[in-house]
């Protein structure tokens, strides 16, 4: 009953984006295409729902005009691959990780900085309203021949997960050895007393299964898709990190566009966003059902330990930050989320 509930409201949405955003337009028709990681579930895969309603309200605003092909599952490359394709414009869009942006713009990091969104509508108006994301997009196009659209959404807040022991604070983590997904997470697991080393999301069943990890961070539902609740005995419910992807767009196609066209492929995109939002918050709770019913034991932090988590991490992750990057752009990052913060205690929440 709830997952009807909850389809028959993003399909109330997605028709209400659909006709109010609904353009008439003539120009010759393309097809282009945009690739991400993931399966092509739309139940399973944040990423491929958000690629999926892209598609479906680009088609519909410019009337079959711009058609999309999908590209799930990495078919066309990994990180660094596909951002090649769509900095060189043989490919028109790719939804890249942290990752695949990381060679560019360092600076991305910066809005990942532990624990510092208090909540969704926070890190929703941080992204959406700031002017210092704004700034981050324009740095990105300066260093690119391509445009940072929108950041997606991908599973809810990241959780720590082992399958040695409990963790509860800080010292919990002692001795442990953790999978990363990029340096950054090194110096996070660092921090709180354990060890980090990079490795491919593909390769990270196996790493926990041998004992090469004892550990990973991830939102719930990445912890599905890769069956790491298998190999994995505790999960740490400590909202550590905003979990999301980056709609990325060749700079040469998109100007290439009319006018009317360009605000379809922005409004498109910042619509599937929010259909993404309402799915990945609404199902979070039943994601950890799930992962509880299948053998996992989940710990909810207190406020208490969540600031332990928090005063442990943010030295030594601005510390790694300060190395790669200018000093302003820390602050501002944390300027903005204070904001954000703020803005979102002083907002009826949706």
């Amino acid at each position: 009953m709830k997952r009807f509930f909850l389809l028959s409201l993003l399909t109330i949405v997605a028709v209400f984006m659909i006709f109010s955003g609904n353009i008439e337009l003539a120009q010759a028709q393309q097809g282009v295409r945009i690739s991400y990681n993931g399966p092509p579930s739309v139940e399973d895969n944040a990423v491929h729902l958000y690629a999926t309603n892209f598609k479906r309200f680009l088609e519909t605003r410019t009337e079959g005009e711009i058609t999309v092909e999908l590209y799930p599952d990495s078919q066309l490359g990994n990180e660094d691959e596909r951002m090649e394709l769509v900095n060189s414009g043989i490919l028109e869009l790719n939804i890249a990780s942290y990752a695949g942006l990381a060679p560019i713009i360092p600076e991305l990091f910066a809005v990942n900085i532990p624990f510092m969104y208090d909540s969704y509508q926070a890190a929703h108006i941080f992204f959406d309203e700031s002017d210092y994301w704004s700034d981050i997009q324009g740095l990105f196009e300066e260093r690119s021949n391509a445009k940072l659209l929108e950041s997606v959404e991908e599973g809810g807040f990241l959780a720590f997960t082992n399958n040695v022991r409990e963790i509860q604070t800080p010292d919990d983590f002692d001795g442990l050895r953790f999978r990363a997904m990029d340096n950054s997470q090194v110096a996070l697991f660092e921090s709180f007393g354990a060890s980090g080393t990079p490795i491919d999301w593909a390769e990270v069943y196996t790493a926990l299964q041998t004992g090469v990890a004892d550990g990973q961070m991830n939102p719930p539902m990445y912890i599905i898709i890769g069956s790491l609740y298998e190999v994995q005995d505790y999960m740490t419910l400590a909202n550590i990190q905003y979990s999301m992807q980056f709609l990325v767009i060749n700079d040469e196609w998109y100007e290439s566009l009319s006018d009317e066209y360009q605000e379809a492929v922005k409004k498109a995109a910042y619509d599937a966003n929010v259909v993404n939002r309402i799915e990945v918050e609404t199902l979070v709770q039943e994601r950890i059902n799930f992962l509880e019913e299948n053998g996992m034991q989940s710990y909810n932090p207190t406020l208490e330990e969540a600031e332990m988590f928090r005063e442990e991490s943010h030295p030594a992750y601005i510390k790694w930050l300060e190395d790669r990057m200018d000093k302003e752009w820390i602050d501002g990052a944390l300027e903005a989320a204070e904001w954000a913060n703020e803005e979102s205690r002083g907002r009826a929440r949706y």
